[in-house]
C-alpha cells in the first residue's frame, strides 16, 4: 500500500518513511504543501500523513483542496502538528481528518494508527450493501446515502456510522466504539469521538435526531 508523507522537516519525514517501509508500505515524500497536493493527485495514495505547519501551502489548505478533488476526496488523512492545544486538535478533526497526532510523537504509534485506518478502509467482508431506515451504505465504494441522496463522509465517519447502524438500536458503549472504530484501548481520545459525532449530526441534517446520545452509556441509531 502507498503512503504519502507531506512533512517539511526532512528528518521527521525520513524517520516516518523508514518505519513504514519496515512494515512493507511503499512511501512517497513531499516537503512543502504545494508539492504534497500535486503528489496526492498524481499518486492517489492509500493514506496521507499531513503536517499542518508547512511552507508554500499549509496542511489545512492542502486538506481542503484534497476534499474538493474527486481524485483525493476519499483518501484518509492523519494530521501532524507541533500544536498540542486541545482546540487545535479539535479543529483538525472538524476539518474531516481521520486521525491527529501532536509532535513529538511515537513513530510506533503512528504506524499503528496507519495500520488501523487502512484496515477499516479496505476491509470488505460479507455483503457490500447495507440498509437501515433511510440510511444506505455501499461498503465497496465507502458511499453513504440518505434515501437516494449521497452524503459525503470521510472514511472514519463512514466506518462509525456503519458500526452503529449494523447494531440496530442497541446502545454502543463509548469505549467499545473507540476500540472498534479507531483501535484505541483507552479513554484518552473521547474528544475524538465527540467531534466525529458532532460532524455526523451536521451531515445527517433533518435525520440527525436518529443518532441518539444515551447519557452515561454511549450512542445508538434509532432508525428502525
Amino acid at each position: 500500500m502507498k503512503v504519502l508523507i507531506v512533512e517539511d522537516e526532512v528528518d521527521i519525514a525520513d524517520l516516518i518513511s523508514f518505519n513504514l517501509k519496515r512494515k512493507d508500505y511503499e512511501t512517497f515524500m513531499a516537503h512543502d504543501g504545494i508539492r504534497g497536493l500535486e503528489m496526492a493527485q498524481e499518486i492517489q495514495p492509500d493514506i496521507v500523513i499531513l503536517d499542518l505547519m508547512m511552507p508554500g501551502m499549509d496542511g489545512r489548505d492542502v486538506f481542503k483542496q484534497m476534499k474538493r478533488d474527486a481524485r483525493t476526496m476519499n483518501i484518509p488523512v492523519i494530521m501532524l502538528t507541533a500544536l498540542g492545544q486541545t482546540e487545535d486538535r479539535i479543529k483538525g478533526l472538524e476539518l474531516g481528518a481521520d486521525d491527529y497526532l501532536t509532535k513529538p510523537f511515537s513513530t510506533k504509534e503512528l504506524v499503528l494508527r496507519v495500520e488501523a485506518i487502512l484496515k477499516r478502509t479496505t476491509q470488505k467482508t460479507g455483503s457490500t450493501k447495507f440498509k437501515l431506515g433511510p440510511f444506505n451504505f455501499d461498503k465497496n465504494t465507502l458511499s453513504f446515502y440518505i434515501h437516494s441522496e449521497r452524503v459525503d463522509l470521510t472514511s472514519t465517519e463512514f466506518k462509525l456510522m456503519l458500526y452503529l447502524c449494523e447494531r440496530g438500536s442497541a446502545v454502543q458503549d463509548r469505549h467499545q466504539i473507540l476500540r472498534e472504530v479507531w483501535g484505541y484501548s483507552d479513554d484518552v481520545h473521547t474528544r475524538t469521538l465527540d467531534t466525529h459525532m458532532k460532524r455526523l449530526r451536521n451531515k445527517l441534517g433533518e435525520h440527525a435526531h436518529l443518532l441518539e446520545t444515551v447519557r452515561g452509556k454511549g450512542y445508538r441509531i434509532n432508525a428502525e
